[in-house]
């Protein structure tokens, strides 16, 4: 089941927090079409956060077309979001670029920057093309 992390001093709403990491859990393959997401209760209890913010992310969610609340049931998952597969090779290129840059000294904010900045290049080079 997904664990929502939440970070109060990323700057972002605790409730696109829990968007954006179901999102990122579909686009994984983490999370599959039926797959239960946690209650709202269960959420509250890892992240000590309040209900109503859990249940505006969900309702996010479910007006994107991502989930529907079964009264009584849960939440469920109804469709998937892109194809990288968490065993693809490249997460382990990836890992591997990771390791390295943080053993030469970077921080987490700056590997996330390098790789935002790169990506952001690589795919407006591929829109360009």
């Amino acid at each position: 089941m997904l664990e929502y992390r939440i970070d109060r001093r990323s700057g972002v709403a605790t409730y696109l927090q829990i968007v954006q990491q179901t999102r990122q859990a579909l686009r994984l393959g983490l999370l599959v079409p039926g797959d239960k997401l946690p209650t709202a209760r269960e959420v509250v209890e890892a992240t000590a956060i309040n209900p109503n913010t859990v249940l505006k992310a969900y309702r996010e969610l479910e007006r994107e077309g991502l989930v529907e609340a079964k009264r009584g049931l849960g939440t469920f998952i109804r469709r998937s979001l892109g194809s990288a597969p968490a065993d693809s090779p490249l997460v382990e290129e990836l890992a591997d670029w990771a390791r390295r840059a943080r053993a030469a000294g970077m921080e987490r904010d700056d590997v996330a920057a390098l790789f935002a900045s790169v990506l952001e290049r690589q795919f407006k080079e591929d829109g360009d093309s």
